[in-house]
This record gives C-alpha cells, sequence and structure tokens, in this order.
C-alpha cells in the first residue's frame, strides 16, 4: 500500500514503510487536560492556588487507615467497593444499588458518557464550566452543545432557560456542575427544579457537586434530594476536595438502579484502590473534624471576597472554595505576577483566573498581588 492511501486509511507510515496503528480521528484535536501548576521549587515559599486541593492533612484516623490497607497491596482491591458503599447509603439514606464508584468525580463522568453518547449524539454544557467535559465528550464521540454563562462577571450563572431550549432528540445527557468550576456560582433549588422539569425523561441530567460541602447559601438545594423521584438525575460527588483526597482518586455517583448498574459497568476494573477506599470510609466518619475545616475555609472564603470587594474587584459570591476574578487578556500577565509574588494560581487564556482558597499566608499573598494589580487596571 502506497503512504498516500495508508493515510486515507487512517494509518501512517514509519521510517521503515511499516503501517502505523489507526487510532479514531475523534483524538486528533482532543486538548490534553491541564492541571494546576505546582508551587516552585526556587525562590521564597511559595503556595499551590491552582487546584483546589484541601491545604489540610488528612482527617482523623485516615493514615492509620492507608497504612494498615498498605500492608495487602499485593492483592487486588475490593472491585465492588461493599464497605464504601454501606456507608454511603447509610450517610446519605440511598439503597446500595444507587451507588457507583470511580476515579475521583471526573472518572464517573466519563463513564457517565460511555454509558449514554457517542457518534451522532449531542452534550451540553455551560461554558465556562468544568474544563474536563469537552475532553471527555470529544474522546466519547459525541458533540458538545456549550451554552454561555449568563449575569456578567458578578454571577457567572448557568442559563438554565438557554440549557433547556438547547435540547434535541440528539441531546443524551447535560452536565450541571453547581457549585461552577471555575466560577463559583450555585444555582437556587427553584431554578434548578423548572430546568429538570423542562428536560424530557429520557435525557440524562448529571448534577456535578464536586464542592457541595463549601455551600452556605440556603437557596442552593442538595442535589440527592432532587434524585430521589427523578429517575433521570444522577448527582456526582468527590472526595478530592472537603474530604482531602486527591491524591487517592475516589470519587461516588448516586442515580437510580440503571444509572448506577451502567456506571458499574463502565467502571474500569478494581479502579478504586483499597487504600482509597479505606481512606474515604474513615473520611466519612470523621464528620465532625471535617465540618472544623469547611467552615474554616469557608470563613477564609469570605474574607478574601470581601477583600476583593474593597479592592474594587467584580467578583463572583462563590459557594466553592475558590474564586474567580474575570480578566480577559490581562489573564496571563496576573497569574505571573502572582507566582512572582509566591502563589501559583490557576489561569483561563483570554478570560481569568481560579484562586483556590489555602493557608491564610496564601490567601493574603493572593490577596496583596491582586490590590496591587487593580491598581494598574
Amino acid at each position: 500500500m502506497s503512504d498516500k492511501s495508508a493515510q486515507e486509511n487512517g494509518g501512517s507510515r514509519t521510517a521503515g514503510g511499516a503501517r502505523g496503528p489507526r487510532l479514531r480521528e475523534a483524538l486528533a484535536d482532543v486538548p490534553a487536560y491541564k492541571p494546576g501548576r505546582p508551587a516552585s521549587a526556587e525562590g521564597p515559599v511559595s503556595y499551590k492556588l491552582s487546584s483546589n486541593e484541601n491545604p489540610y492533612p488528612p482527617l482523623p484516623g485516615v493514615l492509620e487507615s492507608v497504612t494498615a490497607a498498605a500492608a495487602s497491596v499485593n492483592r487486588y482491591p475490593d472491585m465492588t467497593c461493599s464497605g464504601l458503599f454501606a456507608e454511603l447509603a447509610d450517610r446519605f439514606d440511598v439503597p446500595v444499588s444507587h451507588l457507583a464508584t470511580g476515579t475521583g468525580s471526573v472518572g464517573i463522568a466519563q463513564q457517565l458518557l460511555q454509558a449514554t453518547a457517542g457518534p451522532g449524539d449531542e452534550v451540553i454544557y455551560a461554558w465556562r464550566s468544568f474544563e474536563a467535559y469537552p475532553i471527555i465528550t470529544q474522546i466519547s464521540g459525541a458533540a458538545s452543545v456549550r451554552v454561555p454563562l449568563t449575569g456578567g462577571p458578578e454571577k457567572e450563572a448557568h442559563d438554565l432557560d438557554a440549557m433547556a431550549d438547547a435540547v434535541t432528540e440528539r441531546t443524551r445527557l447535560i452536565f450541571v456542575c453547581n457549585p461552577n468550576n471555575p466560577t463559583g456560582a450555585a444555582l437556587p433549588g427553584a431554578e434548578l427544579e423548572r430546568f429538570l422539569d423542562r428536560v424530557p425523561s429520557d435525557v440524562l441530567v448529571v448534577l456535578d457537586e464536586a464542592y457541595r460541602e463549601f455551600v452556605r447559601d440556603e437557596r442552593v438545594v442538595d442535589g440527592i434530594e432532587l434524585y430521589r423521584d427523578r429517575p433521570n438525575v444522577c448527582v456526582l460527588r468527590t472526595f478530592s476536595k472537603a474530604y482531602g483526597l486527591a491524591g487517592l482518586r475516589v470519587g461516588f455517583a448516586v442515580a437510580h438502579e440503571p444509572v448506577a448498574a451502567a456506571l458499574r459497568k463502565t467502571a474500569v476494573p478494581f479502579g478504586v484502590s483499597n487504600l482509597a477506599q479505606e481512606a474515604a470510609i474513615a473520611s466519612l466518619r470523621s464528620e465532625g473534624a471535617l465540618l472544623e475545616r469547611v467552615d474554616a475555609l469557608v470563613g477564609e472564603r469570605t474574607r478574601v471576597l470581601a477583600e476583593l470587594r474593597g479592592q474594587g474587584w467584580t467578583v463572583t459570591d462563590s459557594q466553592a472554595n475558590f474564586v474567580w476574578l474575570r480578566l480577559g487578556d490581562r489573564t496571563t500577565d496576573f497569574a505571573q505576577r502572582a507566582e512572582a509574588a509566591g502563589v501559583t494560581v490557576r489561569p483561563f487564556a483570554g478570560e481569568g483566573v481560579r484562586v483556590s482558597i489555602g493557608e491564610t499566608a496564601a490567601n493574603d499573598l493572593f490577596l496583596q498581588t491582586a490590590a496591587a494589580f487593580r491598581k494598574e487596571l
């Protein structure tokens, strides 16, 4: 076969003339997921505020549980996650058959796409929202339908009416990130219920609630309460943020049995390690300490937002563990300035920066940078 024929059939010629493996064309322009930059190892003390991580060490009992579980790493983990499922079922008052786990909530989101969408289908989500949505949608072969946020830099929220209007016969799944990453805006329950009433019952609505523990606005409904009488609603949660287990990669979904069963079918076998399962169980049993830490971070969030507004910034009333600054073409400049000051933030070029709430000293460095930068605008 000629080089031209090989290329037309999806392959490529190596230097020796052999054709390389055929890869899916859908992967050709998939952007790589960009993790938050780590803190600099050079110069003065620096802090990482780019990945929405919990700055506190593991909760009481977690290290002991992980250490004990490490003694059996020569064995496969419990693929059914039976111990963790029992804890989650009790904690959230849901049937075990309505639970599924994965490598963080993003891993479960990808499993949902495998179960629902493929070439010719459509997936709706707000934009900007979680940057993994377009990546995992494109990998599935489905088409993304991005609906712009509404309300300007003060609100930066999902336009639920426009999202409902975007539903077609090809729509298979809708992501609703609540609170939204990276803006921090959260949806009032009444608005979300009206939206769910408009969505056809055969379209899966995924309420991605990775930051649920940080919500303090009483108008924001717990998605698990909405799922109970809506078979087309699936709720995603994670142990990576409030629970501080980002390095162990464990999340879970709550959904009615057909969806939960599909998630278990599409899961990578043994994907959630025993270390992760035991750490998650220990974290659930340390809820008192968890609430203290989350309250402290929420207090810092309140302080940071107040100081930013005092400096003259217009910022969204974040319900997550981060804040968002809409900076447009000054985004990269700000990120570089912050890093020089000792904090790494998460820039989205041409749009803005997301800044995690971290240690008080880290938040102070960020606020100092923001104050100086604001004077230049």
